[in-house]
């Protein structure tokens, strides 16, 4: 507040408000408060001061309990309770501000918020305090560490600040608009013009804003447009203060008068209910600040600048009895504050003192104060000096305490060798196109990196940490430090953090920046994500999934071509599994293989995942073997077929997957017996021993697959010749060799991950042997050693020596068939192709080449419970559908993170965090081998007529007629689309310490009614598809007042309603996406989402967004449909098929309003109507009859008739 206004006397006194910075103390000073201080040269005071006890204080009577001196002479500008901890800040006109803590005022920081300015206003959050400045708002935190310093621009005046909430603020000043600023990016956000210019003071209430102006009015805005919605024109001088409580605004300010500007003691009252003045108030003071002080009452505090202070009721008569004083060190009152819990007063003065007013000995400033951080005073020991020229001086006089452990200075020699920094390679094409003049070299800018920035890693090891790592996936982990944990931050668990508006405002874009599409993890059971991924990539498993259709409700190769389906739709955008994982559910032997876990288990992380993971592995090759293995084409499903892949009995999960082999007993009566068998996958079975050899034993990956394959054990088994249990030697031998091969690692143990570790120790070290390098004993690399194997020279094929560390599974291995039914495996690699030939010429000698294509790793992280992810190798034909290139690529897929990788990071196993889990390798040119065509199994007949699942069913109770042959959709019809649904699981959220509700988990819905109507013809508005769905699983809330879905109408045994199951209706969704169908409803993208479809966005026309204005609230259909249609819909339940026609006629409406697309700005101006009018009428319907008549209900008067 601009202290010059407030009374004419100070006009004077403001030239000589800093002439008391000399020694000779101003006589306005009391005398007594200096006793203990001490001044610089200057006259500037050093510390606070506080003065001796003061009286006794009476319970609910406000007196003075204590008096300090911020700065000698310095007026105080503002003064300020914190709202979150026992603070006063004060703030004074020489930019400098200074906090107390306690009601003993006790100074805790002091430090220069501007070196020119004077501070103006003050404003506590959470993190720090907000300082307001003529042009500058700083932010700093409590100890006076700048967090943020905005500069406004030169021009402005400002002087009043509002936080609307907990990241938005409102600046005002003598200027023509008031500035709306984001806190969280320190951004202008929106400019609000003000026709009244000078808004000094501001205030908010659940209604309105309140803008004080200089010219002595108050205007009364909208919260959401700033528009004003009254005015109040409360003095013809200046306005001085004013404050809103409840219902009432009252204001003290000047009127004029002949001689100028005088102090109105008659303070305006005015009742917010009626928006007009009540009686004024006249009091015996010159009120120059007025608070409200509601105890037990509304009562008022008037404060003069002379120091008198009045309580009065503000419907009342006041009492000069009622006025105490305060007796400021200098001659005017320049501030005061009211604490948040009403126990205290703070008054500054114009010499620079604070004076604290209080109802009670032992006050508090807020109802909840959280507890104060305090600096750590500095503990000197009293050591006796040691002369450091004394060579015989004993150490031991200094005292050290005894300890066993290792101390911090006892550096291993490890740690202490010299590290030499390695310049970054010149880019080869700078090399390329340089010149050399002399010794100088010189080059055109290839432009490859922004100018002058060059990365500069300290080693290869920060790769773990790239740029991705230093960015959190919550604002919960965002002061953590990155390298302070072992997993590398692309590889732990990502989570989605759910705002208001659930997933929208989520930027999964920053997590995945392909084309490809990730999958939400939030569903139960979503921890096969990864595998889902791996199959999906295996391009001819890809085709003959979406080629399967079947009867069976619920199974699983029709609901993962589902979601394939899905996964090829996408560009970009995640998926889920939701219904792949609802049909999982209800397998009995995935639930006898303990597969299904609970959200207890699967949220702490219970169990090995490796283990679970490698079971699922086992149970989805069987489960879809099965499931392809039949060959009947329902007659439901005409238009399934026999799959193209083959014709045999057999299933082509078997001829990708299955190995035949012979299974051979000894006994040791000689007898032999010989079966055979087939296997989907194979289990590494390590040497008994080398798990426990520390020594180093190399063993070459392809000699364990081996003896895991071609394995031999002895055991007990019956032996028909002994007739009796005997010890047998049991051989298995191949006789055909898999298409792909599956390979569970069977990590459980630290046996086997020792194992590895050894290995790929061993393996590295030969690594670098064989390309000329030596190790020295603390695994530290000479400069020499670096400058050697990184050069042509030295025949590293790697870029890096990083690149072999933890690495013992080779990309390539090669398989041969010998005479004698034995199995030859040994790795492969790009050398091994030239001596040997190309791998597709010898497969006619039974040599067969596979590539790694997959792994999946177990991620060992125990602040998450551990998470799964999938290193995947991306083949050309999916870079060509998605992107336009062919070339291949690594990528790491963790739920909705995917990035490319190098090739070497999907070998690389630390066992302390990364453990392998499951192998892919595929047979090279595995695809040329089959039909990759992909036909849709999905028939026109799925939109015929069908019985209905429930027993009780009549003609009478049919609310749809199915289409006719005639009437089969075409490309571009419209169809109007509607869902309505129950809740399976409620959503599990957090309140925080702050008040606001956090979600963890959101509720889980099933789709229960799917409703869809013709959207032209001559039975335009008739629906033919009205289904309710049958479930089987537990409902929690049918959500009726919304749903209008009833206890019962999903049971088949007591339904009336047209039921059906989830897989009937979803594929004539199905269909109608494919045939190219438009779907028109209201908020389609939550129906489809939790019914689990991918429709392409040129297929949705959602009238939530036709009819929406940017950064404005999404509109009801039910106000939509009364403004526009004069129709009154949802009145007691929602019905879908009511509100699937009501979204046509809307689509109707702004096909007409817009001329078809062609006029947006007249539309433009029609949707601010549409703002305008929601706003007065707050959005809601009008419910007596007489103001609505449905013109329009005889569009569908043939509907009437069902």
């Amino acid at each position: 507040m601009n202290f010059e206004g407030l009374d004419s006397g100070l006009a004077e006194y403001a030239p000589t408000m800093h002439s008391a910075l000399d020694p000779v103390l101003d006589a306005h000073l009391n005398s007594s408060l200096l006793q203990n201080v001490e001044l610089d040269p200057d006259g500037v005071a050093l510390e606070a001061l506080p003065v001796p006890e003061s009286v006794h204080i009476m319970e609910g009577v406000y007196s003075e309990l204590h008096s300090v001196v911020a700065e000698v002479g310095v007026p105080v500008s503002v003064s300020h309770f914190d709202l979150h901890e026992e603070m006063l800040w004060v703030g004074s006109h020489g930019g400098h501000a200074t906090s107390f803590f306690g009601p003993a005022l006790e100074r805790y920081s002091s430090f220069q918020v501007n070196g020119s300015d004077d501070i103006r206003q003050i404003q506590s959050l959470e993190n720090g305090i907000l300082f307001l400045t003529k042009n500058n708002l700083k932010y700093m935190a409590r100890g006076g560490l700048i967090i943020f310093d905005y500069l406004l621009d030169e021009s402005e005046d400002m002087h009043s600040v509002l936080l609307t909430d907990s990241s938005t603020l409102l600046v005002g000043g003598l200027q023509n608009h008031i500035l709306e600023i984001d806190l969280n990016t320190v951004q202008e956000t929106q400019k609000y013009a003000v026709e009244t210019p000078g808004v000094t003071i501001m205030r908010q209430t659940n209604r309105f804003f309140f803008c004080g102006h200089t010219s002595g009015k108050v205007s009364l805005r909208d919260l959401r447009t700033f528009k004003v919605e009254h005015e109040f024109d409360a003095f013809s001088g200046s306005l001085s203060d004013f404050d809103v409580h409840g219902n009432l605004l009252a204001a003290c300010g000047f009127s004029s008068r002949l001689t100028g500007l005088a102090c109105d003691r008659f303070l305006k009252v005015y009742d917010l209910r009626m928006m007009r003045a009540i009686t004024p108030l006249q009091v015996h003071v010159d009120p120059a600040f007025l608070r409200f002080i509601p105890t037990y009452t509304s009562r008022l505090a008037i404060i003069s600048q002379s120091g008198q202070c009045q309580f009065c009721e503000p419907t009342g008569l006041a009492n000069p009895a009622d006025i105490f004083h305060v007796n400021p060190v200098g001659p005017l009152l320049m501030t005061f504050d009211v604490s948040a819990s009403k126990q205290a007063l703070a008054f500054g003065d114009s010499e620079g003192c604070v004076h604290l007013w209080t109802d009670s000995p032992e006050p508090s400033f807020n109802p909840y104060s959280r507890e104060t951080e305090f600096a750590l005073p500095c503990l000197v020991d009293s050591l006796p000096p040691l002369d450091w020229s004394q060579d015989l001086l004993p150490l031991s006089l200094i005292p050290v305490p005894l300890t066993t452990d290792a101390l911090l200075s006892d550096w291993p020699a490890a740690n202490s060798a010299p590290a030499p920094r390695r310049a970054p390679p010149v880019d080869a094409e700078i090399l390329r196109t340089m010149k050399k003049v002399g010794f100088i070299g010189y080059a055109p800018n290839p432009r490859t990196r922004l100018r002058n920035q060059i990365p500069y890693r300290l080693k290869e090891s920060d790769s773990e940490f790239d740029s991705f790592s230093q960015v959190t996936e919550s604002p919960i982990g965002r002061e953590e430090e990155p390298h302070l944990h072992m997993v590398s931050k692309k590889y732990r668990k990502v989570t989605i953090k759910y705002s208001k508006l659930g997933l929208e405002d989520f930027d999964f874009k920053h997590y995945n920046k392909t084309l490809f599409a990730g999958l939400e993890p939030h569903i139960p059971n979503a921890y096969c994500n990864c595998m889902i991924q791996v199959l999906y990539f295996l391009e001819p498993v890809r085709c003959l999934i979406q080629n399967h259709l079947c009867q069976k409700e619920f199974c699983l190769a029709c609901e993962l071509g589902f979601l394939f389906h899905m996964l090829d739709l996408s560009r970009g955008d995640p998926c889920q599994g939701s219904n792949f994982l609802r049909a999982f559910r209800t397998i009995p032997e995935a639930s006898a293989l303990g597969l299904i876990l609970a959200d207890s288990d699967e949220a702490s992380g219970k169990g090995s995942l490796a283990r679970l993971i490698q079971r699922w592995n086992r149970f989805i090759l069987t489960q879809l073997h099965q499931d392809m293995q039949e060959l009947e084409v329902p007659q439901a499903y005409r238009g399934a077929g026999v799959s193209s892949f083959c014709s045999s009995g057999d299933s082509v999960i078997g001829q990708l997957f299955s190995c035949e082999m012979e299974n051979c007993s000894l006994c040791r009566c000689g007898s032999e017996t010989v079966r055979a068998s087939s296997t989907l996958l194979f289990t590494l079975s390590y040497p008994e021993g080398s798990t426990s050899d520390k020594t180093g034993k190399s063993c070459d990956f392809a000699q364990v697959l081996k003896r895991s394959i071609c394995l031999e054990q002895n055991t007990q088994a019956w032996c028909d010749n002994c007739e009796k249990y005997q010890p047998t030697i049991q051989t298995r031998n191949i006789r055909h060799l898999p298409d792909i091969l599956v390979i569970n690692c069977e990590v459980n143990s630290l046996k086997e991950a020792d194992f590895w570790r050894v290995q790929a120790e061993v393996a590295f070290k030969m690594a670098i042997k064989k390309h000329g390098g030596e190790i020295s004993k603390n695994k530290e690399f000479a400069l020499a050693d670096w400058k050697e194997l990184g050069s042509p020279e030295g025949m590293l094929m790697c870029s890096s020596v990083e690149e072999l560390k933890n690495v013992w599974l080779p990309f390539s291995i090669r398989m041969k068939m010998t005479k004698n039914k034995g199995l030859d495996v040994c790795n492969w690699t790009d050398g091994d192709e030239i001596q040997w030939g190309p791998a597709r010429a010898e497969e006619e000698h039974g040599v067969y080449v596979y590539d790694l294509m997959a792994t999946v790793v177990h991620i060992l992280d125990s602040r998450t419970g551990g998470s799964l992810v999938a290193h995947i190798k991306v083949g050309e034909t999916y870079h060509q559908r998605k992107e336009g290139v062919t070339h291949q690529q690594w990528y790491l897929f963790n739920d909705f993170l995917i990035e490319p990788i190098d090739k070497h990071e999907a070998v690389q196993f630390d066992m302390s965090w990364k453990v392998p889990a499951i192998l892919y390798y595929v047979k090279r040119n595995l695809n040329s081998k089959y039909n990759l065509n992909i036909k849709n199994p999905i028939e026109a007949s799925v939109l015929l007529a069908e019985a209905s699942l429930a027993r009780k069913q009549r003609k009478t109770h049919t609310t749809f007629i199915p289409l006719m042959l005639n009437e089969m959709p075409q490309v571009g019809d419209l169809v109007g689309l509607d869902a309505e649904f129950v809740t399976l699981n409620e959503e599990e959220a957090e309140l925080r310490s702050d008040g606001t509700k956090s979600t963890i988990k959101p509720s889980q819905m099933s789709v229960a009614r799917i409703t869809c109507v013709r959207g032209q013809g001559p039975n335009e508005g008739i629906p033919f598809i009205d289904d309710y769905i049958s479930t089987q699983e537990q409902v929690v809330d049918y959500l009726t007042q919304y749903s209008g879905i009833k206890p019962g109408d999903l049971d088949a045994k007591i339904s009336s309603k047209h039921l059906t199951t989830l897989k009937s209706t979803y594929l004539k969704l199905r269909f109608l996406i494919d045939i190219g169908v438009k779907f028109v409803g209201h908020g389609l993208q939550k129906d489809f989402r939790v019914i689990n479809l991918m429709v392409p966005k040129d297929q949705v026309l959602d009238t939530v967004y036709l009819f929406h204005m940017p950064r404005k609230r999404m509109i009801s259909l039910r106000f939509l449909a009364w403004y526009f249609l004069d129709l009154k819909i949802q009145g007691e339940t929602h019905d879908s098929i009511e509100d699937a026609r009501t979204a046509l006629q809307l689509y109707r409406k702004y096909l007409e309003l817009s001329k078809n697309g062609t006029e947006p700005e007249s539309f433009h101006k029609v949707l601010k109507g549409l703002y305008e009018k929601g706003r007065k009428m707050d959005w809601k319907v009008p419910e007596p009859e007489g103001q609505t008549s449905p013109k329009n209900a005889a569009v569908f008067s043939s509907v009437l008739a069902l």
